[in-house]
């Protein structure tokens, strides 16, 4: 009996060893976690933006994501996209199933950014299954990809480039180093169309970082050959991308990987703490928190020092904060230090962490706060003009051919869309004068759109009434159209910026007889552009050998026209007796 017992004993124990093992358990929240990993699938659905598909979460880092069926090698905005359907999370079976089709119809060639897809219709789905510490994605299509289109099909996977520049990977017996920059050779279709980079290698079992504890990160194919292809060679924004194509006939599991993340058992993220960047005034209230891991038990002393002039840090107050209480993935803890009032330079401590100096004293929100917005932001992205800081030419003088009237029955790539009409005396690709003036830049779309125009001027107007903002510390001079950061004029900072938005608004108006939608490159390969914006178009009006100039477009929309009106009536406040011709 008692051998017996012994027996039972010994099995029990190797039963609870073996469920202690680390290993993937799709949570509440549905994504899988296994100590500092996580890998969600397919909750984000942005993959223009790097978001979607199967994401892989290593040790606070998101080092993949977007894994999924995807019609190029390494696609960019404006490409095919699938269209999700349904997605289920099974706890006890430790999947999630997701169904998805192509293409989707609700942007294909419609709507808001279309999208242009090729003549290729499937349904396929997505298993996401956890086994001990891997996770396994199968692929099944409702029916074989169509010869056309074989070489094309894949599954992908991006990787983060920028936590893996001078990581080492492995692909079978092949090595190599991930590089700063893309480089050759490319890579050409069945068209001779220059389609991505050349693989840097082909293989079964690929490893990413293996020398990196908390990155190393092996992906399997048991299907077709993995590629590592660098998604920056045709995109800048691109990332490496790790692709296996379909197979020809292939329906029922026509991919399948094996995703094995190093999990660094017990592994939890450092405590971060989140104080106020700007500082505090002495008489408001002052707080600071705390975010955690979900599984940090401890609970430490929370300390705000003093820093002095020698150096020296002095422990003003030391006490347990109080719990604010759980938000996605993390905890948060509260620290209430209101009462201290005294001016001086400060900093947060919890256990070994610091946050960053920071001050409290009755002038903090008098410089370096909202005045960077009137000293950059805003002249940086004035449209029509060149704006210049001493040794820096932020942009020369931009956009001087606006613009000519869009082609009526057009569905643009970003949104805008023209009618049957022109709803002015305009044809089509006619020079519509008087816009190559005022208004700021859409960042880094470059556009101008008539909501954001007036709506920034009107928020202008409603600080300039409300604190009286007399700040002058930029000339602008719209007869030369040159904006000097940093030198004086003698005139309000904000009331010029006023002035520059209303002249956009109020061109538009005299020169079309009815408000803009909005000012806007015709090719996106002008759209994707970065760098300065003079380079968008060649300045020459109608210039027939390179016709680059922007389209404008027009609308019927009088929710929109009268918030307009609005605006500018509200602009007609403060502008007066500093520009009446306007």
């Amino acid at each position: 009996m008692k051998k017996i017992c012994t027996i039972c004993a010994i099995s029990a124990l190797m039963i609870s060893g073996f469920s202690q093992q680390p290993g993937f358990r799709l949570n509440e929240q549905e994504y899988f976690e296994n100590s500092g990993v996580n890998v969600m699938a397919f909750q984000d659905i942005y993959p223009e933006g790097h978001q979607g598909g199967v994401a892989v979460i290593m040790h606070g880092m998101r080092i993949a994501t977007n894994g999924d069926i995807r019609l190029d090698e390494t696609p960019g905005q404006w490409q095919p996209i699938p269209k999700q359907k349904k997605r289920i999370a099974d706890q006890k079976g430790n999947t999630i199933t997701t169904y998805l089709t192509y293409p989707d119809s609700a942007i294909n060639r419609r709507g808001f950014n279309p999208v242009f897809y090729p003549d290729l219709y499937f349904n396929y789905t997505v298993r996401t299954r956890a086994e001990e510490g891997s996770i396994i994605i199968t692929v099944d299509l409702d029916r074989p990809v169509p010869a056309e289109f074989l070489g094309k099909v894949g599954f992908n996977m991006e990787l983060f480039p920028g936590i893996l520049f001078g990581k080492t990977w492995l692909m079978d017996n092949k090595s190599g180093i991930f590089p700063r920059q893309a480089n050759g050779p490319g890579m050409y279709d069945k068209n001779g169309d220059l389609v991505a980079a050349e693989p840097m290698a082909y293989g079964k079992q690929f490893f990413v970082a293996p020398e990196d504890d908390l990155l190393r990160l092996k992906i399997e194919s048991k299907t077709g050959d993995l590629q590592l292809i660098d998604g920056r060679y045709v995109h800048n924004n691109g990332w490496f991308v790790v692709r296996s194509l379909v197979a020809g006939g292939a329906t029922k599991d026509a991919v399948e990987w094996i995703i094995t993340p190093n999990a660094v058992n017990g592994w939890i993220s450092d405590p971060v703490i989140h104080i106020s960047q700007i500082g505090y005034s002495t008489s408001q209230q002052k707080y600071a928190l705390i975010e955690l891991d979900k599984n940090d038990q401890q609970r430490e002393n929370i300390e705000l020092v003093r820093i002095g002039s020698d150096g020296k840090q002095q422990t003003v107050t030391s006490m347990k904060p109080s719990e604010w209480g759980k938000f996605l993935r993390y905890n948060y803890l509260k620290f209430d230090f209101t009462s201290i009032t005294k001016e001086g330079v400060y900093l947060v401590k919890y256990g070994q962490q610091k946050s960053q100096p920071f001050r409290i004293a009755e002038d903090v929100f008098k410089r370096n706060v909202w005045q960077p917005t009137l000293e950059y932001f805003l002249p940086v992205q004035m449209c029509h003009m060149r704006i210049n800081e001493k040794y820096r030419v932020w942009h020369n003088m931009c956009h001087m051919d606006d613009a000519r009237m869009a082609p009526v029955d057009t569905n643009h790539f970003d949104g805008y869309v023209q009618g049957k009409s022109t709803l002015t005396k305009y044809k089509s690709g006619e020079h519509v004068p008087g816009l190559n003036i005022g208004g700021w830049h859409d960042a880094g779309d470059i556009d101008l759109r008539i909501e954001s125009q007036s709506g920034e001027v009107y928020i202008l107007v409603r600080a300039y009434e409300a604190f009286d903002v007399d700040y002058d510390e930029t000339s602008v001079d719209q007869h030369s159209r040159i904006v000097e950061i940093h030198q004086p004029d003698g005139k309000p900072d904000i009331l010029q910026q006023i002035e520059h938005g209303a002249l956009s608004i109020v061109g538009g108006y005299r020169n079309l007889g009815r408000l803009y939608r909005g000012i806007i490159c015709p090719t996106l390969r002008q759209y994707v552009m970065l760098g300065d914006a003079s380079g968008m178009t060649d300045g020459l009006i109608n210039n027939p050998a390179i016709p680059d100039d922007r389209w404008v477009f027009t609308e019927e929309n009088p929710g929109r026209e009268l918030t307009t009106a609005a605006h500018l009536a509200a602009a007609s406040r403060v502008l007066k007796g500093f520009n009446d011709t306007l």
